[in-house]
């Protein structure tokens, strides 16, 4: 890993002084905290006592094994976009969503993931943040974890950082082929048509996404996918103009009630968007329930997932 120093000028250079004095800063000062800053009050995430407080209750009620077998089945799941604007080129264009990864949480769930996507078709693949267990501490585990995963992956892959992630973690990324968008974009091209494909950085805990500085490739021919770890955003990112929202960070609850009705998904917004297909506007948004776990490697009623979202003419 590079000296803290050096990473922080090239940030400083790639994001400008305010923004990375803000996410380094930040990440610094709170990022353990139980209660307090972002969007949310109450980050039940970094309460230590939590995990062994739902294991005890699961296995009071003889459903901890279940839960964790729950937990490693991976679904793959299809949604079709249709898209008026988009280029006959990309009829058919696919993009893997992988979501929530959480690859430190246990020794297994990397591989789990891998075993997933291994032999699955897709032009991009894109992650939409959570790749740390925890919300502070070391990242080696968490880049050990991804390394497994990303040498199955088909390049090229865009990423953006969730609420659990280290700003520190982007040049160990990077190296391994994933590049990441921090209120960034990118082109991708084929027989003279473009797609745009945007980033934005976590928006939920940091408050560091920054729409109109990763909006500002757009134009009205051009069709536009947004990356947002959370779509507590959506709203914001309709009215600048993108066409499609993808996103994550509620895991679907992960732990539901019959029907996959969630007892929480850690997000403020109306609970249509907190998993699944929706839209708002003429903006179509699809958030995952992620491939991984927080707090506790352990899912009911709400299987986890990887996501083929292909995209076709209107």
């Amino acid at each position: 890993m590079a000296p803290e120093r050096d990473i922080r000028a090239a940030l400083e250079s790639r994001l400008g002084r305010v923004h990375a004095a803000q996410r380094i800063g930040i990440e610094a000062e709170n990022e353990a905290r139980v209660f307090g800053g972002g969007i949310n009050f109450f980050h039940p995430e970094n309460w230590y006592a939590l995990p062994r407080i739902i294991r005890a209750c699961l296995k009071l009620v003889g459903m901890h094994g279940r839960a964790q077998r729950n937990a490693t089945r991976i679904d793959v799941r299809h949604n079709e976009i249709v898209l008026p604007r988009l280029p006959t080129m990309f009829d058919g264009f696919t993009l893997l969503h992988l979501s929530d990864l959480h690859v430190d949480i246990n020794d297994t769930i990397a591989g789990y993931i891998a075993s997933a996507v291994r032999d699955l078709e897709y032009d991009i693949c894109v992650m939409t943040g959570d790749y740390r267990a925890r919300t502070a501490g070391a990242i080696e585990g968490t880049i050990d974890g991804m390394r497994r995963i990303v040498t199955v992956l088909r390049k090229p892959i865009a990423a953006v950082l969730g609420n659990h992630d280290s700003v520190w973690m982007v040049p160990d990324f990077e190296a391994l082929g994933i590049q990441v968008l921090l209120n960034e974009s990118l082109c991708v091209e084929r027989e003279g048509a473009a797609l745009l494909i945007a980033g934005v950085d976590d928006p939920h805990y940091y408050r560091a996404d920054n729409l109109d500085r990763a909006a500002r490739l757009i134009d009205e021919h051009m069709v536009s996918i947004l990356l947002s770890h959370t779509p507590e955003i959506y709203r914001h990112a309709s009215h600048a103009g993108f066409d499609v929202m993808l996103c994550g960070h509620t895991h679907g609850g992960q732990i539901c009630l019959p029907g996959g009705v969630p007892v929480t998904l850690d997000a403020r917004l109306p609970r249509r968007y907190g998993r699944g297909a929706w839209s708002h506007g003429r903006m179509q948004g699809y958030t995952s329930v992620g491939a991984g776990t927080s707090i506790l490697d352990v899912r009911i009623n709400c299987p986890p997932e990887v996501t083929l979202h292909h995209l076709r003419c209107g």
